[in-house]
């Protein structure tokens, strides 16, 4: 892959130069949070690098998509798991999750 802003390394996508993941600025952008307002949750990443990623974004958006969903996926089996082997802290997670206000 030969792309100035957006690099994978060990199987992570990346904005490179930094440690934010692909992954931050495509769910931002999915839910529809401009450019400047992922610049700003992100102020590691110049306006550019925002743009830029979400141009590669909209370029592989089809493999971008599987690579999320794989790992959703992945999160999902591993959450599952860790309930299994520490049953309070899941109940512990489950009651916390509960007490947080829904964000949009």
């Amino acid at each position: 892959m030969n792309d100035q802003y957006i690099e994978k390394l060990d199987q992570v996508w990346q904005i490179k130069g930094t440690r934010v993941a692909l992954d931050s600025v495509i769910y931002q952008f999915q839910q529809g949070r401009s450019p400047e307002a992922i610049q700003d949750a992100f102020p590691a990443l110049s306006l550019g690098q925002v743009y830029a990623a979400i141009a590669y974004y909209l370029d592989h958006q089809a493999e971008l998509d599987a690579y999320l969903a794989h790992n959703e996926a992945t999160e999902a089996e591993f959450s599952q798991e860790i309930a299994r082997l520490y049953p309070k802290g899941a109940a512990l997670k489950a009651r916390i999750k509960q007490r947080l206000p829904e964000t949009a």
